[in-house]
């Protein structure tokens, strides 16, 4: 049978004292976040990439306070459903124009106004079914409520919608073309995608 030296305590001392930072670094691998001299971190919650828009649904977000607890939060989800129909009016305006421009030439500027008010309605419509992807709620110190939440709508559900009111007009049905409003619809998404990173 083979026998090992024993380490003195003088060496099992120094052994601990060399390996124990050695344990620590490899405890963590996250960073401290540096904040310049002078300045705050502030945490915005239902905030950052995961709230934008993209390629599948429009996004929004706000925060709202106030010393009821409800109505700061009737008062984000207003704020964040005008944010919200603000985005889709100006990519739905987009789409319009688009396909005005390539495939309904021979229509007049009657029609293109009249596109544009059936997409209104379908708009107002459907910001009933706005989702609750985020809520958050914090107390300020003096005795106020935060609300912060973040909101999405399918952008299928609302071209789908302007498509079917579109179709179920008798005027503008004729020489509606489906797919390529579709088409245009979905091309926009994906700028506006492309726009946020």
């Amino acid at each position: 049978m083979k026998r090992y030296p024993l380490l003195s305590f003088g060496a099992l001392l120094l052994l601990a004292f060399v390996a124990t930072p050695l344990f620590h670094s490899c405890k963590s691998s996250k960073k401290a976040v540096k904040v310049a001299s002078g300045e705050e971190k502030i945490i915005v919650y239902c905030s950052g990439p995961e709230y934008f828009t993209d390629n599948k649904y429009f996004r929004a977000n706000d925060v709202a306070e106030s010393a009821n607890q409800s109505m700061a939060k009737r008062k984000a989800m207003s704020n964040a459903r005008l944010a919200l129909a603000s985005s889709i009016e100006i990519t739905v305006k987009a789409v319009i124009d688009n396909y005005f421009n390539s495939y309904a030439v021979d229509k007049t500027i009657e029609d293109k106004e009249r596109y544009e008010g059936l997409s209104r309605e379908v708009v107002n419509q459907k910001l009933n079914g706005v989702r609750i992807i985020c809520e958050e709620y914090t107390k300020t110190t003096d005795g106020n409520y935060k609300c912060y939440v973040a909101i999405e709508l399918a952008g299928d559900e609302i071209a789908n919608g302007v498509i079917k009111r579109i179709s179920d007009d008798e005027k503008l049905k004729l020489d509606f073309q489906y797919e390529k409003f579709k088409e245009t619809f979905e091309k926009e998404m994906e700028e506006f995608k492309s726009q946020r990173y």
